[in-house]
Formats: C-alpha cells, structure tokens, sequence
C-alpha cells in the first residue's frame, strides 16, 4: 500500500455479476478505493467503469497489473485462469484476492502460496463465507460447546439451473461443474467445523460435457459425520443443519449468505423440556464487506495471509476436493 494514501486501492478484473456485486460492497467500507477495472474486451472495462465510477478502465489484465496506483487485485474470472492471474498480478507487486476456488486443484494453490511468500504479498482466497457473521457466530457456539459434542454436519448448496454446455458452469475448459461452482461451500463448511476428513466417499451424476452435474459426499471423522450435497439440478432448501450431543444449529436459507440461525435443544414434548432461540446478524451489503475489512485489516498489519482463512486452509479445502473429483472422475483437459 503507498505510504502516501491511507485508502486501500483496488483494481477489478473479471467484470460479471459477482464482481458487480463486489464492487456495490467495496463501496459500504471506508478507507478503501476503487482505482480500476480490466476486461478482456475494452468495451466491457469502459461499460463497467462509467456503471461504477471508476477512473481507469483497461482493455488487458496485464495494464491492471502494471498499473502503480493498484494496490490489491480482486479476481473475479473463471476458475480456470485464477492461478496464472493471481501469480502475474502478485509478481508485479499486488495484493490478491481471488475468488473461490483458489485454484483447480492442491498443486496449483500451492504454487501461488509460494509466490504470495516469494514476492512478500498478501493472498486470500475469497471464502466470504467464513466472514459471515452467522458463520462466525454458529463456530463459536460448536466451539463452546452450546449443543455438546457436535457430531453430524448435513449441508447442501443446490438449484436448477438450464445452462448451455458452452457456459462457465458446463464448460471443462473453464473448469466447470457443480464441485468447483457450489459444491465448495458444504465442503468448506464440514472442514471448518470438524477439520480434513480421515475418509470420504463420493458420487456424482455427470452431464454430457464430462463436468458433474449432481454430487453427494459423505466424510467421515474420527467423531463424526458430514452429509453434503451440491448440484445444477435440483431445488433445496439451502439450510445448513449442525447436531450436537444437547442441541442442534440450523443455518437459515441461504445459509452461506444467512443472516442468523435457529438453536434447539430438546425435542418438543420432551420431559425435560424444549428450547428454541432464534438469532438475527444483519449484514452490511450482500456480504462481501466483511472479506473486504479482513484485506484491509491484514494488509495494513503487513501479513500475507489470514487467521481466520489461511493458506493451509485453502490447501486442506484443495486436498478434499481433489480426492472427491477422483472418486467421481472429474478432471480437466488442461490438467497435467
């Protein structure tokens, strides 16, 4: 960060609906500023800019990249280019926050970890999730033991959606599939409540383009169990569901969004009773602020990575989703 400028300065690249949001949300925190955007496509950088009010818009990722005034990148493109994207703009100096997942698998995560320590720079993976204050607030309830010794996870992230083979979510070239797109969030939720599973089992239903379309996961722990589901063709009610030895937590819907949880113990009739509290966390924006405090925070504190979501825990969530997409046979065309 220039020494000159308390402001935190952002540069955007990949301009779809995600990084639309992002930006609305950058806008919410103080002591941060939007200094450029960068599309493949000029028009696009130009159309995105006047939508936003940013000063410079490039028709290259490389003019972000070189660009003085940029002091951290968000990475918003397919997942297919976060790895050589986040590298490129980490070798010229920047600060990178990039979207989930990482990379496509542990080798590639490992390698720009090693850049983010090479070059001195901060990395994040982009898991707003695990900023969420429902999130933040459900762990510290597992952690103090509120419904006893937690001991069951059933988690799913699925809608139907009626995508072309040729988009993002269809597409082996860009990685897609319902894994890598949604499946991450349950995987990411198991992980953060019960750590890397000692065994997983997997099973997928795959489309005619070779990605998955339909994934069920069952991990297992030394004390318990996760149930997890993701996919593009079934609606759910996107509630997470946490069991406990004296209680159980619900995520409310859409529960890696949420804005509060239900805790239960007992079971209605019960003779030793039956209590239900509901609690309310309102967020800022869509969400995307509290990722967007913890750069600021890290950065100014001269860190390259997290507490609260490191690089050993984008490399563990890698290591999981990797052993399920060779259980279920998903690999990618551009993979060694």
């Amino acid at each position: 960060m220039s020494s000159e400028s308390k402001s935190l300065r952002w540069g955007i690249i990949g301009l779809g609906k995600i990084s639309n949001q992002f930006v609305r949300d950058l806008k919410l925190i103080e002591e941060v500023e939007i200094v450029a955007c960068a599309s493949r496509s000029v028009s696009n950088a130009i159309n995105f800019a006047g939508i936003h009010e940013i000063g410079k818009s490039y028709g290259s990722y490389q003019e972000l990249f070189e660009d003085e005034e940029v002091d951290i990148v968000y990475i918003g493109t397919t997942h297919n280019s976060h790895m050589n994207l986040s590298i490129e703009a980490m070798k010229n100096g920047k600060h990178v926050l990039c979207e989930k997942p990482l990379a496509i698998n542990q080798k590639d995560v490992q390698t720009m970890v090693d850049v983010s320590r090479e070059n001195n720079v901060f990395l994040m993976e982009a898991f707003w999730a695990r900023f969420n204050p429902t999130i933040r607030a459900v762990l510290n309830q597992v952690k103090n033991k509120s419904i006893g010794e937690v001991n069951y996870v059933n988690v799913d992230f699925t809608f139907s959606r009626n995508d072309a083979d040729e988009s993002r979510m269809l597409n082996m070239e860009l990685a897609g599939g319902a894994l890598m797109d949604m499946g991450v969030y349950p995987v990411f939720l198991a992980y953060l409540i019960f750590g890397k599973p000692e065994q997983i089992l997997a099973t997928s239903r795959m489309h005619t383009t070779g990605v998955d379309l339909q994934t069920s996961a069952i991990f297992k722990y030394e004390n318990g169990l996760a149930n997890l589901m993701t996919g593009f063709v079934s609606q759910s009610d996107m509630m997470a569901k946490i069991y406990g030895t004296e209680g159980r937590i619900y995520i409310h819907p859409v529960w890696h969004e949420s804005e509060g949880y239900t805790l239960i113990k007992g079971n209605k009739g019960d003779v030793n009773g039956y209590e239900e509290k509901v609690y309310t966390l309102p967020k800022l924006g869509k969400g995307y602020t509290y990722e967007i405090e913890e750069c600021k925070k890290c950065i100014a504190q001269n860190k390259i990575e997290s507490d609260l979501w490191s690089h050993q825990n984008s490399l563990d969530l890698m290591e999981i989703t990797d052993e399920i997409r060779s259980q279920i046979g998903l690999k990618y065309p551009f993979e060694d």
